[in-house]
This record gives structure tokens, C-alpha cells and sequence, in this order.
């Protein structure tokens, strides 16, 4: 079957193009959209699973991916075209002295010395390995009597790639990697059946592998041709369009580029593979998909004693004492990030295992988030970085939706696979008790009896949790929250000193010692906590939200505030972060920001109402800093009019606004305006002073108690202009 696509030539083999790599365009019109999509938000396309660390199991919920298509729904990322394959051939296959390297020992062979080329064969001065970096096949040879060589393509770390032609299956372009080079007839045999697992993998981002042949002293790897563009190229492409200066991908494409291939990484670690050499190289886009290439190095966990392939700036420090784990290949994930973002000089040199400091690049200092999630993923220690592909794409995809909700001001909603939704806020003042609570975890052996407690009293549930039949993790978590209720603070410290001896790195141990420590309005104390979360989260903003309270709290608004906005600009529906941002914003005596803020909360959200009445008294009222101008006057009086309110609370909004208009008139910040209305009432003293005195009395009608009754109608006597009646 021919494929479809424009320009293309290829055949659909195995349901793909086997030269775009593209399935076969559908004719029938897609599905509609569910009605109970959350707009913005890409549906789950892939089944939860579960994988283990080598070094120690990951803590948090089990959960599905967020992520479908290139660019995880939230990134416009620009195809690649159409490449002929015989344009990718090299006319005069060369490899550069820079780059010839010995395959043993990895020293630099075949340099040149005193103006006299290098040598391209010979052997290394270091080992004594023999090297040869001149093209063993060529045009025309045809391998296992089915594969016609069309020419080289690239030169890699086990030597040169090849362009082919399969002759059994439809002249389809295939792709000849070199395996090994020996003379050993029965060690070629053997090293080619080893190698054969690699055919049983199947995954959309992953190069097929058809076959494995034999050719004279050296083994291939017969793969599939994918046309498009490795990330290594696109940077030189954009270096080169930049007048040889370096062009970062934007920050936002570079994510999406490592949010789609880590779903293949996880699935060759749940084969119990590992590739070991990621890195932009290894990467290519095609028109419109990724594709991770090259699995000659790929290692198995159950054999400790295979050959180990890697790439100095990416693999991972531990590899030659420990060899290589999961968390080795997550490593080489974020290294290849941080190539393709920032302009990451010393990569293979001094931070060959580092990043620069974070007030040195533009890119962190902008992107904090970004940042820690790098430092994460390339922690010295193992044990400190993501344990799997599924848990570093979760907070990956957070740090996204940060990045695009800055980049393109349009939040990007999502429920948290890990914390519950954070209650409803007051506007007044902060509240630990508003802060997400974690969620359990399904198969926690006590889960089952936690979902049958009652709510009840903090006491009751103590004694409750203190009998349940097995104290697990998510008991005793449980527990140390109804101790923090209860205020029995060296009871919560024991449950929780207790959880961590069992696993220094549950997060949440350090999330309910945060909880404590607000309560006990020990703030510096509780936002250190917070932070540890952060450094353990960084694609979650919950931790966020609960640094900007910590902050609030402490009185410290500068450094709350953008704690608070990245919360609320990322997702309205922390509406609690919009009411701290605005609580911040009126200490630093800046109004129109709280109003910004205020502004935030959807009106879908039940606290809608609740904004609008704060972003109204913030306009003229008393909570605001300075007096209000008659333009913000006229203003609130308009959002006031589109409100639903009982009768006691549109007085109340009511009496101050007109208090606030009958100041300006009187102190003449404003002049008598006939033709400016403030809830129906001329800009003019007398008009506002009746006004004035119907809210009151209306108020007064409304008060509950009789001495508040009194005062209002006191008030409104004293407001009433004089008449003759």
C-alpha cells in the first residue's frame, strides 16, 4: 500500500509510512470533543503504570499520562518536511579529525600533527586498538543478498550508518548500522543473537528494528528510515541562521520535544531496557512526529555485563562505578533539556555533570520551576532524581504549563494526579486549612479503611487512626493531619520522624511538617519545608501556592506575591492564589494589581462572587489604599449592578461607594457632575446624600441587632440633606 501524504514515497509497512513514518491518512471525520473537556487540557492517551527503581521506589500516586500529540496540546510545533532519503547521502563520506575518537578507550586517534593530515586507519597510541574511519560498505554492495547499499549517511560511535534499498519488501529505504567489528566468525554469530531482542520493540517514538545480517567481518542492525531532522540539527541550523552564534530552542519546544519521547524511554524500561546514549542526536522529527533512533547501544538490566554506550556532557556520573539504572537514563533526558534550551557552554567540559548557576542563565532565572527541575534530574545521587519516565513527564508537563500560561497569558488547567483541589479561600486574611491535602494512594494496604472513616471530630479521629488495624503510610499521614488539628505538634513530629525512617524521600513528610509549622505560625519554619516539596515537585503547584502562603504569613508580601501568581496565572482554579496575590498586592499599596488579580477568578468558580465584591470595595471602598478616583467609582458602581446579591450586601457595597463619591464631592477632588451616575445617583451632593441615607436605612431594616439598628438610622438622619419637610 502506497502512502498517501504529499510527496511522500514511501510504503505502509506494519501500519506506518517506512519513509515519513506517518500512519496512513484516515478519511473519515474525527469524533467530537466530549463535552467535559477541560479546554486546553489533551485527554489521557496512555494506561497508568508502575515502575521500579533499582535504588528505591518512587513515592506519590500512580497515575496516566496528560500528554498525547507532539507539542502535549499546549505547543505549536513547526512540522518538519518531506526529505528525499537520497538527498540525506553523503557525497564524500569524510569524518572530521575533531571527531575521531578511539571505539575502546575513547582517546582522540587520526589527529594531525605538524600541518600533516591525520591518518584515517591505523591503531591507537593509547590501547593499541586498531581504528579505521573510511566506509566498509559502498554503493551498490548488497548485504544478506536483500539489502543494496545506496551510501553513508553518518558516522556514529560504532561507525558508519548507511542509506539501503530492501529488495524483498518493495525497494522500501532501509537504514545499515553498524553492530561490531571482529573476525570471529562465531563471536559475530553469537554478539548478532544477543542483539535480537531489539526487533521485539514496538512503539510509535521508537525506530523499528527489522532485522540483524551479517557482511564479511562486521555485523548490521537493519532498521527503519526515518526522513526528517535530528534536534542536533536544528540547533546547527539555527546557530547557523544566527550568524554562528548560538539560538536556543524556545523553551516551551523544547519541553514538548522531551514530554513525547519520554513515553518511549519508559516503555524500554519497562522491557527492562535502557538506551543509555540519549541525547540530540538521537532524536529526530519528522513531519509530524519523534523518533528516538539509534538502539545499537541499548543495555539490558539483567545483563550487567554488556557493553556500555554514552556521550560525555549527558551520561550520567555513577555509570562507570554503578553502571547504568533508569535514573542514569532519565539523567541524559535532562542534560539533553538543558542543551536545547539555554546556551549551555562546558556542557562536556567543567559542568560536564552540572548546570550553571542559576542567575547566570536568563532562561532559569525566568523559569524557576524549569530550573529545579533540572537540578532534580541531574542530582548527584541517583536516589535524588526521578525514579521513572512517567513521574519525570507528570512534573515536566507541570513546568509546561507554567512556561506557556507566562510565555502566551492563557492559564492551562489540570487536576493534580497528586494533591486534592484547594478549598475555597477567604479574602480577608491567609489560612493553612484552605492548602491541597495529598492524596492517598489506591493500593496503600490501609486506603480501604481510611475511605470508610466518618468525618467527625479531630479527637475522635485521632483515637480512630490510633486503632486502626495496620498503621501504614497513609495511616500515619493521615494521623500526623488529625494531630496537627488537635494541635498535639510533639505527636506529629513522632508519626512523621517515624514515616521517614522508613523513606527518607516521602515528600509529604516534609508537606505536613509545612502544615504544622504554619499552624504554629512558625513561618521561615514552615515555608523551608515547603520548599523541600517544591525541590521534590517542581512541576506542582501546590507547593507553590503553599510557599506564597508561608510568606503572607511572615509578612512577607514581595516574596509571596510571585509565589502566588504563577499559582493563579497557571490555573484560576487555585482561586486562593488570586486572593493572596491580591492581598499582597494592597500591602505593597498597589491597587490596580489587586484588581489584575481579582480579575483571575473565573466566573464559573463559586468564589466568583465572592472577587467581585473584593475587586469592588478594592475599587472605592475602604480595604483599598489611597481614594478612589470618580472614573473607579463609576467602575465599581457597574460591576456592582451585574452582581446577584442579597439585600443586606448590595446596601452594604452600596453605602460605600456613594460614601466614597459624597468625599470627593465634598472635598472637591471632584466637581458636581448632573451627568455622571454612581448607582443611579448623580455625581452631586444632594442626589448622593439621599442616596446615601436609603442605604443606610436599608441597612438598618436588615441589622439583627438593636444597637446596630440605632447607629444606622443615627447615620442616616446625620447624611440626609436639609428639607422642608
Amino acid at each position: 500500500m502506497n502512502c498517501a501524504r504529499p510527496g511522500c514515497t514511501g510504503q505502509i509497512v506494519d501500519g506506518y509510512c517506512d519513509v515519513c513514518g506517518m500512519a496512513p491518512a484516515r478519511s473519515e471525520s474525527p469524533a467530537p470533543a466530549s463535552s467535559d473537556a477541560v479546554p486546553g487540557v489533551p485527554s489521557s492517551t496512555q494506561p497508568a503504570t508502575s515502575h521500579t527503581s533499582a535504588r528505591r521506589s518512587t513515592t506519590g500516586r500512580r497515575h496516566s499520562s496528560t500528554r498525547g500529540r507532539l507539542g502535549a496540546g499546549l505547543v505549536e510545533i513547526p512540522p518538519v518536511p518531506f526529505r528525499d532519503p537520497r538527498d540525506a547521502v553523503m557525497a564524500d563520506p569524510k569524518v572530521a579529525e575533531s571527531r575521531r575518537f578511539c571505539s575502546r578507550c575513547d582517546s582522540p586517534v587520526g589527529r594531525g600533527r605538524e600541518g600533516e593530515p591525520g591518518r584515517t586507519e591505523g591503531f591507537c597510541r593509547k590501547c593499541g586498538a586498531p581504528f579505521s574511519f573510511h566506509p566498509k560498505l559502498r554503493s551498490g554492495d548488497v548485504l544478506a543478498g536483500q539489502y543494496e547499499v545506496v551510501g553513508c549517511l553518518a558516522h556514529g560511535g560504532m561507525g558508519w550508518v548507511y542509506l539501503a534499498k530492501d529488495r524483498n519488501v518493495s525497494d522500501r529505504w532501509v537504514v545499515l548500522k553498524g553492530l561490531l567489528n571482529t573476525g570471529d566468525d562465531d563471536a559475530m554469530a553469537a554478539a548478532l543473537s544477543e542483539r535480537r531482542f531489539l526487533a521485539e520493540v514496538e512503539h510509535p517514538n521508537v525506530v523499528k528494528i527489522f532485522n540483524f545480517v551479517q557482511h564479511e567481518s562486521s555485523g548490521y542492525i537493519v532498521m527503519e528510515y526515518v526522513g526528517g531532522t535530528s534536534l542536533k540539527q536544528m540547533l546547527a541550523a539555527r546557530r547557523e541562521a544566527n550568524g554562528g552564534e548560538p539560538d536556543p530552542l524556545p523553551v516551551a519546544q523544547a519541553i514538548a520535544y522531551m514530554l513525547e519521547i519520554l513515553p518511549a524511554l519508559g516503555y524500554l524500561h519497562q522491557l527492562g531496557l535502557l538506551f543509555c546514549d540519549f541525547k540530540p542526536d538521537n532524536v529526530i522529527q519528522t513531519q509530524h512526529s519523534l523518533k528516538l533512533i539509534d538502539l545499537g547501544g541499548v543495555y539490558r538490566i539483567d545483563e550487567p555485563a554488556s557493553a556500555i554506550f554514552g556521550t560525555v556532557g549527558f551520561q550520567a556520573p555513577e555509570i562507570a562505578a554503578d553502571g547504568p539504572s533508569i535514573a542514569s537514563d532519565l539523567f541524559t533526558v535532562a542534560r539533553t533539556l538543558a542543551v536545547l534550551c539555554i546556551d549551555f557552554r562546558g556542557y562536556q567540559g567543567a559542568l560536564k555533570f552540572t548546570l550553571p548557576a542559576q542567575d547566570s542563565v536568563e532562561v532559569f532565572a525566568r523559569y524557576e520551576s524549569l530550573y529545579r527541575f533540572l537540578l532534580k534530574g541531574t542530582a548527584p545521587n541517583p536516589d535524588d532524581r526521578f525514579q521513572t519516565a512517567e513521574e519525570m513527564g507528570e512534573q515536566l508537563y507541570g513546568v509546561l504549563r507554567e512556561v506557556v500560561a507566562r510565555e502566551e497569558g492563557r492559564p492551562v488547567p489540570a487536576p493534580s494526579t497528586l494533591f486534592t483541589p484547594a478549598l475555597r479561600a477567604g479574602t480577608e486574611r491567609p489560612d493553612w486549612r484552605i492548602l491541597p491535602r495529598p492524596q492517598v494512594a489506591s493500593d496503600d494496604p490501609g486506603a480501604g479503611y481510611l475511605a470508610t472513616l466518618p468525618a467527625g471530630e479531630p479527637l475522635q479521629m485521632v483515637a480512630q487512626l490510633c486503632a486502626a488495624p495496620a498503621r501504614t503510610v497513609e495511616v500515619e499521614l493521615r494521623l500526623a493531619s488529625a494531630l496537627i488539628e488537635v494541635g498535639d505538634w510533639p505527636g506529629v513530629e513522632e508519626v512523621l520522624t517515624r514515616v521517614e525512617a522508613d523513606d527518607p524521600w516521602e515528600w509529604r513528610t516534609s508537606w505536613y511538617r509545612g502544615i504544622a509549622e504554619l499552624a504554629r505560625e512558625q513561618f521561615s519554619e514552615a515555608a523551608a519545608s515547603f520548599a523541600i516539596v517544591y525541590r521534590s515537585l517542581p512541576g506542582e503547584l501546590a507547593p507553590k501556592l503553599a510557599l506564597g502562603l508561608a510568606y503572607e504569613s511572615g509578612d512577607q508580601f514581595v516574596v509571596a506575591a510571585p509565589w502566588y501568581d504563577t499559582v493563579s496565572r497557571t490555573d484560576p482554579a487555585y482561586t486562593s492564589a488570586a486572593f493572596g496575590l491580591a492581598r499582597c498586592r494592597l500591602a505593597e499599596r498597589d491597587a490596580p494589581g489587586a484588581i489584575e488579580a481579582y480579575d483571575r477568578v473565573p466566573d464559573s468558580s463559586s468564589a466568583y462572587v465572592d472577587a467581585q465584591i473584593a475587586r469592588i470595595r478594592c475599587l472605592a471602598g475602604p480595604n483599598r489604599p489611597g481614594e478612589a478616583t470618580l472614573d473607579e467609582l463609576l467602575e465599581a458602581g457597574s460591576a456592582l449592578d451585574d452582581l446577584t446579591l442579597d439585600g443586606q450586601q448590595r446596601a452594604k457595597l452600596t453605602s460605600e461607594l456613594l460614601e466614597g463619591a459624597l468625599r470627593l464631592v465634598r472635598t472637591g477632588r471632584a466637581n458636581d457632575r448632573a451627568d455622571r451616575m454612581v448607582l443611579g445617583h448623580p455625581v452631586v451632593e444632594r442626589e448622593l446624600r439621599f442616596g446615601l441615607e436609603d442605604s443606610y436605612r436599608t441597612l438598618a431594616r436588615l441589622a439583627t441587632a438593636r444597637a446596630e439598628r440605632i447607629r444606622l438610622v443615627d447615620q442616616a438622619n446625620a447624611v440626609r440633606p436639609r428639607t422642608w419637610v
